[in-house]
């Protein structure tokens, strides 16, 4: 378990879309706060229904439970789409949201009446993105999917990918060639940030570059108001830290004030919550583990044996806590 002694911790990506006074019970007791990212993502609760849930339960006696919002696609090739958006997205901020949301559902699933997909950098959400820019407002970007989507199902770096893209073929990209391919999301997402130079962006995911730490360090040293989360993506670091841990050692120090700790949880209301607490416990363990010791640690996910990084206390807390605290601007 972790030490509760340490310095307070944010988990700042989870789900919190049951409401359930039982997962801030737990971060009391590993000593986090959280952040629950609202996102338009079908078989969740509405976008309306998360905000509440979150506002609802936005402290307990020790842990803070910030909140990032998101905004309705629906109606979004409608000339008053953007004007509304913005609208919402103020409000959003007036109530207390730390930063907006984009989800991958723009450029992975929304077409136009002639099949076109509707990418990150097309006009509809150029008012929006140029809103934000200039109220300072941190957006939180998910583009395209690990680039694993995109490879045969034997050449994929880390197990849950092969398990998951093997039992759903229609979300495997290689088998669906009508999609957009991996690096339209990319360029897309890139296009945007060159568009918006002063746009506080955080790219979720290891900003869908987790497969290559030299392209992920070319975006941050070109963007300088990019950061990127861990969320779901550290099993892709184990994965890099088997093949050279000094490389990975190096990027961390290297970008330490531009990466955020996060688990990307989901307390689905339809899973027990024993689970949801096992499998979230798990992961701050073995994350911990990952990130502050040197020991030789396995994983279900890749093959090879990996050491930890033995990151010192001052990255850990900038990893942990501080960058969070900066980036989403949250008090």
């Amino acid at each position: 378990m972790l030490k509760i002694d340490h310095f307070k911790k944010i988990d700042a990506h989870i789900h919190f879309n049951a409401g359930r006074k039982s997962l801030l019970t737990l971060a009391e007791n590993y000593n986090f706060d959280l952040l629950t990212i609202n996102t338009e993502v079908p078989n969740f609760p509405s976008i309306q229904k998360q905000r509440k849930l979150a506002q609802q339960s936005s402290s307990s006696r020790e842990v803070q439970l910030h909140h990032a919002a998101t905004f309705s696609t629906k109606n979004i090739f409608k000339n008053e789409w953007a004007e509304q958006t913005i609208q919402h997205i103020q409000q959003s901020i007036d109530e207390g949201a730390c930063g907006i949301k984009f989800w991958k559902n723009i450029g992975m699933t929304i077409q136009r009446p002639d099949n076109s997909f509707l990418m990150p950098d097309d006009p509809e959400l150029k008012p929006v993105f140029t809103y934000l820019e200039n109220n300072q407002i941190p957006v939180l970007g998910h583009q395209g999917e690990p680039k694993n989507c995109w490879l045969p199902i034997e050449e994929m770096t880390v197990k849950s990918d092969q398990d998951y893209f093997g039992s759903h073929p229609k979300y495997h990209m290689y088998k669906n060639d009508e999609y957009p391919d991996y690096m339209e999301h990319v360029e897309a997402r890139d296009n945007v940030l060159s568009r918006h130079p002063n746009l506080t962006f955080i790219g979720l995911h290891l900003a869908s570059l987790e497969w290559s730490l030299d392209e992920l360090s070319r975006r941050l040293d070109n963007h300088p108001n990019l950061a990127v989360d861990l969320a779901e993506r550290i099993a892709h670091l184990y994965h890099h830290t088997a093949q050279d841990r000094n490389k990975v050692i190096d990027f961390f120090h290297t970008y330490q004030d531009r990466i955020i700790y996060g688990t990307d949880i989901i307390d689905d209301p339809a899973i027990p919550v024993s689970q949801v607490k096992k499998k979230l416990e798990t992961r701050w363990n073995n994350h911990w583990s990952f990130f502050s010791t040197n020991q030789l640690l396995r994983s279900d996910q890749i093959e090879d044996t990996f050491k930890g990084l033995d990151l010192p206390t001052s990255i850990l807390e900038k990893i942990y806590r501080t960058n969070a605290l900066q980036w989403y601007a949250v008090k």
